[in-house]
């Protein structure tokens, strides 16, 4: 947990500094070292997309851009904890608040130290989520060769960067995967990949062939995983 204490980044925006002031010096005294500040949504806002901080704390009522909107603008790239400060303790206020995607709404006037805990439980909390989910999306990936591939998410890196693979591509490319260094007829790929009869399919399966290659190979002309077994299909070569 001190590691992660460390090495986290918070953002803070309210427009009374002396909360402000009050939030750091605590923060700073429960061993967290990268602590951002902001008066303004707008300056929060910026803070956010430059430092891109593992948890924020908002007041709700700030004098140009409500908290509520920054959660949302937040919510459109990142899942991080967000914790909202309000002086507003109806029950509405506190359903909107959580609606929008905060983990949790602490009411004005609060104690320090309860922040402070309610910080570590919600780093701790998204932690130990992205771990596990890290975990499964590992389980579920297949790695042949310099490809990872997953299929619940429907994803292909190469060398760990993604592929921009077109569905039909990607269930070719996926299939190829399964039976890799097998010779694959076209009437395979029809059959059990797009469930079609074969005919009237040849060219259309060799155009999708060919635009695979320009996805993953590194020159498309000379294919070194992707080739063509003369009269027979195609086969997905790697070790």
């Amino acid at each position: 947990m001190e590691s992660l204490v460390k090495q986290s980044k918070i953002l803070v925006v309210d427009d009374e500094r002396e909360i402000l002031n009050l939030i750091s010096t605590v923060l700073k005294k429960e061993g967290f070292e990268n602590i951002y500040t902001a008066d303004t949504g707008k300056e929060g806002i910026e803070i956010f997309k430059e430092e891109k901080p593992n948890l924020a704390i908002l007041d709700i009522m700030l004098p140009d851009i409500e908290g509520y909107d920054i959660c949302k603008k937040i919510r459109q790239t990142s899942d991080i904890p967000i914790l909202f400060l309000s002086a507003k303790s109806e029950e509405l206020d506190r359903l909107v608040g959580l609606s929008l995607g905060a983990d949790d709404y602490i009411t004005k006037p609060f104690s320090v130290k309860e922040l402070a805990l309610r910080v570590k439980i919600q780093l701790r909390r998204n932690f130990k989520q992205f771990n596990t989910e890290d975990e499964n999306d590992k389980s579920k990936s297949m790695i042949v060769g310099p490809f990872e591939v997953n299929e619940e998410r429907l994803e292909v890196k190469k060398n760990g960067e993604v592929l921009l693979l077109k569905p039909k591509e990607l269930k070719i490319f996926i299939y190829m995967v399964k039976h890799k260094n097998q010779i694959i007829s076209k009437e395979r790929f029809c059959d059990e990949v797009w469930g079609d009869d074969f005919i009237g399919y040849d060219n259309t399966i060799m155009v999708h062939i060919r635009r695979l290659r320009e996805k993953i190979e590194d020159d498309p002309s000379n294919p070194k995983y992707i080739l063509n077994v003369k009269g027979l299909g195609y086969k997905l070569v790697v070790q």
